[in-house]
């Protein structure tokens, strides 16, 4: 038996047997890591109330044989809060819904356990923070989170610049199956034309330009996240079930 200790954001929780958990987080070192948390089910268990999702947490594993991802779940045996964002999360459903979208996001991006991806564990953590602290409209943080995952696993859209042809911008089309922003030459079939105010939108949050992202239109803001959805969509090559709750601005 090996023990491990790493600190990561729990990503969802499933019920196993009568008082326990499988936990699954985002770890800094580990990646993604299932886990089991004994007897956290039992109403007076304070180890469970931090081990529930949005939670950023320093956790203790104990593992069979040298790896922590391997031979069977390892066992969460101490775990203690680095910040409870949840707290300001659960309690506001723009926030949760967005909040719930990332986590499924972040999973999805993460395919194989055990293998670290800091980028993904680092912007979620941001992310999160972020949410929680309310300066910023949920749909926004969660399409700017969305778009940076796509950038992390090597899918940056464009939003000036031909994705193609690499011709300076602004240009009029947007694809997603070229990658972005596309010109006249390039245009392909299912191109569509978005306002340019939702372009400016979207490269501002990819960049993280608040100024302004907050400063959008509403109607910018709804459009530019049906095209990050459809972009999103495309490349994970099937929808994010939490992203059909997300109030849209």
């Amino acid at each position: 038996m090996t023990l491990f200790r790493d600190d990561g954001i729990v990503l969802r929780t499933q019920k196993l047997g009568e008082a326990d958990r499988i936990i699954t987080l985002l770890t800094r070192a580990h990646g993604r890591v299932r886990a089991v948390a004994r007897g956290v089910r039992r109403t007076k268990s304070r180890f469970g109330a931090r081990l529930e999702p949005f939670s950023h947490v320093d956790v203790q594993f104990f593992a069979r044989g040298s790896g922590l991802v391997g031979r069977g779940l390892p066992l969460c045996t101490q775990t203690e809060t680095i910040a409870p964002y949840g707290r300001h999360i659960v309690d506001d459903y723009a926030r949760y819904t967005a909040g719930t979208a990332m986590l499924e996001t972040a999973e999805r991006f993460t395919d194989h356990e055990g293998e670290p991806n800091v980028q993904q564990y680092l912007l979620l953590v941001g992310g999160l923070r972020t949410l929680a602290a309310g300066a910023h409209a949920p749909g926004l943080v969660l399409d700017a989170f969305l778009l940076r995952s796509l950038a992390v696993g090597g899918y940056a859209p464009t939003f000036v610049d031909c994705a193609k042809c690499g011709l300076p911008g602004p240009n009029r089309f947007f694809s997603v199956a070229a990658g972005g922003s596309v010109c006249g030459d390039c245009r392909v079939p299912g191109s569509v034309v978005p306002s340019p105010g939702a372009l400016r939108l979207l490269g501002a949050l990819l960049a993280g330009d608040w100024a302004t992202a907050d400063g959008a239109e509403a109607r910018h803001v709804r459009e530019g996240s049906g095209l990050v959805s459809a972009y999103l969509h495309w490349h994970l090559e099937r929808g994010l079930r939490s992203l059909r709750f997300v109030e849209k601005g």
